[in-house]
């Protein structure tokens, strides 16, 4: 081989790190997505049998010492903040509630205006996007969400964990009661 079809160490080195920072925002896209799959209703991860068994899918994609919080004039007061699991998982288990009135009977996740910046040491980064999702309860009501997310995840044992989810309401806006027509009461999207 002649000595300018050889790859020379710092050329080498730059392509490794710059193929690292695609995989991890891959990743963190591939988790933030997950999250928001799981949140759904109805939910459509074919196979789990309860909301407790949703509740540990979700706290899976989380650091042990994770915080999720509401932030901004109108979230501080609804969503509060919570750290580490249990705290989450007690989050989590008021927001999934079955006895909860009135019953949830859709909320989908939309994700836009994606940001991802992993930095400098590989093992941290950043995301932002805008979320934006309807809700339809069974006393007719239903209204739109629209948020800004700024979420942060960390490697954990070689994997990427979110490290915070932080949430800020942009907007809400009441629909007309009885506003959609056509929505699954369970979803088989990804049934056998």
């Amino acid at each position: 081989m002649t000595t300018n079809t050889l790859i020379d160490t710092e050329t080498l080195t730059g392509l490794v790190k710059r193929l690292e920072v695609l995989e991890a925002e891959a990743d963190i896209r591939r988790i933030q997505a997950r999250y928001m799959f799981l949140c759904d209703v109805p939910l459509p991860e074919y196979g789990v049998k309860d909301n407790q068994e949703r509740i540990e899918l979700l706290l899976d994609l989380y650091a042990d010492d994770a915080v999720w919080e509401g932030v901004g004039e109108y979230y501080d007061n609804q969503f509060g903040r919570s750290e580490g699991k249990d705290q989450l998982r007690a989050h989590f288990n008021n927001f999934f509630d079955d006895t909860r009135e009135p019953k949830l009977l859709l909320n989908a996740h939309y994700l836009t205006s994606e940001q991802i910046h992993v930095h400098e040491d590989g093992a941290t980064a950043d995301g932002q996007w805008i979320h934006f999702q309807p809700w339809l309860f069974a006393d007719g009501k239903s209204l739109i969400r629209g948020s800004r997310l700024n979420n942060l995840f960390r490697k954990v044992d070689g994997a990427w964990k979110v490290a915070r989810t932080r949430t800020e309401n942009v907007f809400i806006v009441d629909l007309p009661d009885n506003f959609a027509s056509d929505f699954p009461s369970t979803s088989v999207l990804l049934g056998p």
